[in-house]
Protein backbone atom coordinates (compact mmCIF):
# COMPACT_ATOMS: atom_id res chain seq x y z
CA UNK A 1 0.00 0.00 0.00
CA UNK A 2 1.26 3.06 -0.87
CA UNK A 3 0.37 6.81 0.40
CA UNK A 4 1.98 9.92 -1.00
CA UNK A 5 0.29 13.29 -2.31
CA UNK A 6 2.67 13.71 -4.83
CA UNK A 7 1.48 12.08 -8.26
CA UNK A 8 4.80 12.03 -9.61
CA UNK A 9 6.30 10.22 -6.91
CA UNK A 10 3.87 7.57 -6.16
CA UNK A 11 3.98 6.55 -9.98
CA UNK A 12 8.27 6.50 -9.69
CA UNK A 13 7.84 4.32 -6.45
CA UNK A 14 5.04 2.31 -7.85
CA UNK A 15 7.00 1.30 -11.10
CA UNK A 16 9.94 1.11 -9.07
CA UNK A 17 8.42 -1.18 -6.38
CA UNK A 18 7.26 -3.69 -9.67
CA UNK A 19 10.28 -3.74 -11.11
CA UNK A 20 11.92 -5.71 -8.01
CA UNK A 21 8.66 -7.97 -7.84
CA UNK A 22 6.45 -6.21 -5.31
CA UNK A 23 2.79 -5.41 -6.12
CA UNK A 24 1.03 -2.06 -5.03
CA UNK A 25 -2.10 -3.46 -4.08
CA UNK A 26 -3.37 0.09 -4.41
CA UNK A 27 -2.16 4.12 -4.05
CA UNK A 28 -3.48 7.16 -2.00
CA UNK A 29 -2.91 10.36 -1.86
CA UNK A 30 -4.02 11.49 1.42
CA UNK A 31 -4.43 9.93 5.34
CA UNK A 32 -8.27 9.24 5.47
CA UNK A 33 -7.91 7.21 2.17
CA UNK A 34 -4.93 5.26 3.49
CA UNK A 35 -6.72 3.91 6.26
CA UNK A 36 -9.66 3.11 4.04
CA UNK A 37 -7.52 1.10 1.58
CA UNK A 38 -5.64 -0.71 4.06
CA UNK A 39 -9.06 -1.71 5.65
CA UNK A 40 -10.05 -2.73 2.16
CA UNK A 41 -6.81 -4.27 0.96
CA UNK A 42 -5.04 -5.82 4.11
CA UNK A 43 -1.65 -5.31 2.96
CA UNK A 44 2.08 -7.11 3.52
CA UNK A 45 3.68 -3.11 4.40
CA UNK A 46 2.39 0.41 3.83
CA UNK A 47 4.40 2.75 2.51
CA UNK A 48 3.37 6.83 3.43
CA UNK A 49 4.72 10.11 3.53
CA UNK A 50 4.64 11.94 6.69
CA UNK A 51 2.96 15.45 5.34
CA UNK A 52 -0.15 15.12 3.82
CA UNK A 53 -3.50 16.18 2.62
CA UNK A 54 -5.29 18.62 3.78
CA UNK A 55 -2.96 20.14 6.52
CA UNK A 56 0.63 18.63 4.97
CA UNK A 57 1.78 17.80 8.99
CA UNK A 58 1.84 14.75 9.84
CA UNK A 59 -1.17 13.04 8.31
CA UNK A 60 0.46 10.19 6.83
CA UNK A 61 2.37 9.56 10.16
CA UNK A 62 -0.82 9.48 12.51
CA UNK A 63 -2.42 7.51 10.24
CA UNK A 64 0.42 4.84 10.22
CA UNK A 65 0.42 4.65 13.86
CA UNK A 66 -3.54 4.57 14.54
CA UNK A 67 -3.37 1.80 11.53
CA UNK A 68 -0.64 -0.37 13.97
CA UNK A 69 -2.71 0.08 17.17
CA UNK A 70 -5.42 -1.63 15.24
CA UNK A 71 -3.22 -4.31 13.43
CA UNK A 72 0.05 -4.11 15.92
CA UNK A 73 2.43 -6.32 13.49
CA UNK A 74 1.10 -4.54 10.19
CA UNK A 75 4.91 -3.29 8.55
CA UNK A 76 4.78 0.31 8.12
CA UNK A 77 8.01 2.32 6.23
CA UNK A 78 7.74 6.40 6.78
CA UNK A 79 9.38 8.53 4.20
CA UNK A 80 9.83 12.03 5.07
CA UNK A 81 11.65 15.38 3.97
CA UNK A 82 13.10 16.07 6.92
CA UNK A 83 14.33 14.84 10.27
CA UNK A 84 11.59 14.97 12.80
CA UNK A 85 12.70 13.61 16.47
CA UNK A 86 9.40 13.11 17.50
CA UNK A 87 7.79 11.49 14.29
CA UNK A 88 10.63 8.15 15.00
CA UNK A 89 9.79 7.85 18.39
CA UNK A 90 5.83 7.91 17.69
CA UNK A 91 6.81 5.25 14.79
CA UNK A 92 9.38 3.58 17.05
CA UNK A 93 6.53 3.22 20.03
CA UNK A 94 3.79 2.09 17.50
CA UNK A 95 2.72 -1.51 17.24
CA UNK A 96 4.82 -4.06 18.84
CA UNK A 97 7.45 -2.31 18.28
CA UNK A 98 8.35 -4.61 14.68
CA UNK A 99 8.21 -4.00 11.55
CA UNK A 100 8.89 -0.20 11.15
CA UNK A 101 10.85 1.77 8.86
CA UNK A 102 12.04 5.72 8.78
CA UNK A 103 13.28 6.79 5.71
CA UNK A 104 14.45 9.91 4.47
CA UNK A 105 13.09 10.62 0.96
CA UNK A 106 16.61 11.15 -0.96
CA UNK A 107 16.84 7.54 0.11
CA UNK A 108 14.32 6.47 -2.32
CA UNK A 109 17.47 7.42 -5.09
CA UNK A 110 19.80 4.80 -3.92
CA UNK A 111 17.11 1.91 -5.28
CA UNK A 112 18.84 -1.06 -3.84
CA UNK A 113 19.24 0.61 -0.64
CA UNK A 114 15.39 1.72 -0.70
CA UNK A 115 14.45 -2.00 -1.35
CA UNK A 116 16.59 -3.62 0.62
CA UNK A 117 14.96 -1.40 3.55
CA UNK A 118 11.57 -2.00 2.57
CA UNK A 119 12.23 -6.03 2.28
CA UNK A 120 13.63 -5.84 5.90
CA UNK A 121 10.85 -3.81 7.67
CA UNK A 122 8.22 -6.15 5.68
CA UNK A 123 10.07 -9.15 7.30
CA UNK A 124 9.67 -7.67 10.94
CA UNK A 125 12.47 -5.68 11.14
CA UNK A 126 13.25 -2.25 12.23
CA UNK A 127 15.23 0.71 9.77
CA UNK A 128 15.77 3.98 10.11
CA UNK A 129 17.67 6.24 8.10
CA UNK A 130 21.25 6.37 8.63
CA UNK A 131 21.23 10.76 8.79
CA UNK A 132 18.20 10.29 11.45
CA UNK A 133 20.18 8.27 13.45
CA UNK A 134 23.48 10.88 13.12
CA UNK A 135 21.27 13.78 13.40
CA UNK A 136 18.98 12.32 16.64
CA UNK A 137 22.79 11.63 18.24
CA UNK A 138 23.89 14.53 17.96
CA UNK A 139 20.74 16.28 19.28
CA UNK A 140 20.91 14.33 22.52
CA UNK A 141 23.86 15.98 23.18
CA UNK A 142 22.55 19.54 23.38
CA UNK A 143 19.09 20.30 21.20
CA UNK A 144 20.26 24.00 21.55
CA UNK A 145 23.77 24.04 19.60
CA UNK A 146 22.01 24.35 15.91
CA UNK A 147 20.82 27.65 17.11
CA UNK A 148 22.78 31.05 16.81
CA UNK A 149 23.52 33.20 19.47
CA UNK A 150 20.93 35.69 18.58
CA UNK A 151 18.27 32.67 18.55
CA UNK A 152 19.80 31.57 22.00
CA UNK A 153 19.33 34.95 22.69
CA UNK A 154 15.78 35.39 21.70
CA UNK A 155 15.03 31.83 22.93
CA UNK A 156 16.36 32.92 26.53
CA UNK A 157 14.05 36.03 26.80
CA UNK A 158 10.93 33.97 25.71
CA UNK A 159 12.05 31.49 28.56
CA UNK A 160 11.42 34.56 31.04
CA UNK A 161 7.84 35.17 29.52
CA UNK A 162 8.24 37.84 27.45
CA UNK A 163 6.06 38.49 23.79
CA UNK A 164 6.98 39.20 20.47
CA UNK A 165 6.89 42.81 21.49
CA UNK A 166 9.49 42.78 24.33
CA UNK A 167 11.65 40.81 22.83
CA UNK A 168 11.54 43.64 19.85
CA UNK A 169 12.22 46.18 22.21
CA UNK A 170 14.59 44.51 24.58
CA UNK A 171 17.00 43.63 21.31
CA UNK A 172 15.92 46.86 19.69
CA UNK A 173 14.76 44.75 16.29
CA UNK A 174 11.53 44.78 14.52
CA UNK A 175 8.70 42.35 15.47
CA UNK A 176 8.85 40.53 12.35
CA UNK A 177 12.35 39.83 12.95
CA UNK A 178 11.88 38.38 16.52
CA UNK A 179 8.92 36.01 14.67
CA UNK A 180 11.38 35.18 11.57
CA UNK A 181 13.81 33.95 14.52
CA UNK A 182 11.47 32.16 16.69
CA UNK A 183 9.92 30.21 13.39
CA UNK A 184 13.74 29.37 12.88
CA UNK A 185 13.86 28.43 16.60
CA UNK A 186 10.74 25.99 16.58
CA UNK A 187 12.42 24.50 13.29
CA UNK A 188 15.86 23.76 14.54
CA UNK A 189 13.98 22.29 17.94
CA UNK A 190 12.19 19.79 15.51
CA UNK A 191 8.79 21.24 16.69
CA UNK A 192 6.80 20.72 13.84
CA UNK A 193 3.34 22.55 13.84
CA UNK A 194 0.86 20.62 15.48
CA UNK A 195 -3.07 20.92 16.42
CA UNK A 196 -2.32 19.21 20.14
CA UNK A 197 1.06 20.77 21.20
CA UNK A 198 1.91 24.51 22.26
CA UNK A 199 4.99 24.71 20.37
CA UNK A 200 6.27 27.89 21.97
CA UNK A 201 6.31 26.14 25.63
CA UNK A 202 7.96 23.16 24.24
CA UNK A 203 10.71 25.69 22.87
CA UNK A 204 10.82 26.90 26.17
CA UNK A 205 11.19 23.32 28.19
CA UNK A 206 13.59 22.43 25.45
CA UNK A 207 16.03 25.55 27.14
CA UNK A 208 15.48 24.69 30.65
CA UNK A 209 16.48 21.09 29.95
CA UNK A 210 19.25 22.17 28.09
Amino acid sequence: MLAEDSVLLRDGLTGLLARFGHRVEATVGDADALVAAVAEHGPDIVVTDVRMPPGFQDEGLRAAVGLREERPTLPVLVLSQYVQRAYVSDLLDSGDGTGVGYLLKDRVGQVEEFVGALTEVAAGGTVVDPEVVRQLLRRRRDPLERLTPREREVLALVAEGRSNAAVARQLVVSEAAVGKHIGSILTKLDLPPATDTHRRVLAVLAYLRA
